[in-house]
């Protein structure tokens, strides 16, 4: 993300500072600039949509849209309204009375709420950035069942995973292909009840862990710690995730299980003036989930301050 609007006036402070410029974060910039509030979005451009090749499924779009058109959509939408948006790292937020101060690239700035819409970090397989960004925009190597499975529909497909967690991957895809083959990163931990319903279900797993990768031109073949080699036409990665929530634990927000942001229906965070959405929160990791999310904060931001300004009536 290039700077696309006037950067703010930081002689005051903004009603809404944003940390991150995916889905949910974008939207609720859109929301706010349509509400009159000086809003600025910071972003690392690091961020899951954009190495999206094509997703299908996002309503709208029957031909699909490419994750950075969707990005670069958003972004023009917010800054038509008025919105800044930022390309850089927030590294630290802290109180100041009843302000947030951020500490930027862009210098010090001053928020009378922040959104953190930080998303999450998929672990990755052991293979180089440039390898790893070919693999994901030729469709070789996959992360998201839900988004892209039905074009995997019939053809032979890997998990990447040995673990509890895979294999529920290789379940729901088994709605998809009767050939899914769950290939451990290191290790093989499924329990013997496991084990069985990996059986019942006709999923391969196999005993010895990869030791190598390659990207051929319509396939993937992986080489096991055995010496054997396995093709598949897709590689979906079960390796987990984590949630960037460094910042809110600075301000000092809950977490789900030490990953996700606590927040109510509103998407307050247990600290005030604190909101998070996105994939930062517990829930379903999809476009249209985030994009909900962002307004459902956008909104809950805009009637806070309406309140501590007096323009709501009372009760």
């Amino acid at each position: 993300m290039t700077d696309e609007a006037v950067p703010p006036d930081n002689s005051r402070p903004l009603d809404c500072l944003i940390v991150g410029g995916g889905p949910a974060g974008l939207t609720a910039a859109i929301y706010l600039a349509r509400f009159h509030r000086r809003v600025t979005v910071v972003d690392k451009a690091e961020g899951r949509l954009q190495m999206i090749p094509r997703t299908r499924n996002h309503p709208g779009y029957p031909q699909g849209v490419t994750g950075s058109q969707l990005l670069a959509d958003m972004r023009e939408q917010a800054v038509q309204y008025g919105a800044s948006l930022l390309t850089g790292e927030v590294t630290a937020l802290r109180r100041d009375g009843d302000l947030i101060v951020a500490d930027t690239g862009q210098g010090e700035m001053k928020a009378r709420t922040v959104l953190l819409a930080t998303g999450v970090v998929n672990h990755r397989p052991p293979v180089d950035e440039e390898t790893h960004a070919d693999a994901v925009a030729r469709g070789l190597l996959r992360y998201c069942p839900i988004c892209d499975a039905f074009e995997q529909t019939g053809k032979r497909i890997g998990v990447l995973g040995g673990d509890r967690h895979a294999l529920a991957e290789a379940l729901f895809l088994r709605t998809y292909s009767r050939d899914v083959t769950c290939v451990a990163l290191s290790h093989v931990e499924l329990t013997a009840d496991e084990h069985a319903q990996a059986d019942q279900a006709r999923i391969t797993v196999l005993d010895s862990p990869m030791s190598a990768l390659q990207f051929k031109d319509s396939s993937v073949e992986v080489t096991l710690a055995d010496g054997d080699h396995v093709t598949f036409d897709t590689l979906y990665v079960a390796l987990g995730s984590h949630t960037r929530n460094d910042l809110g634990a600075m301000l000092g927000t809950d977490l789900e299980n030490g990953q996700c942001f606590v927040t109510d229906d509103h998407q307050h965070t247990t600290v005030p003036r604190v909101y998070a959405a996105g994939d930062a929160v517990e829930g379903l990791d999809q476009i249209g989930v985030a994009i909900g999310t962002g307004a459902r904060a956008a909104v809950a931001i805009h009637n806070d301050l309406r309140k501590e300004d007096g323009h709501t009536l009372p009760g």
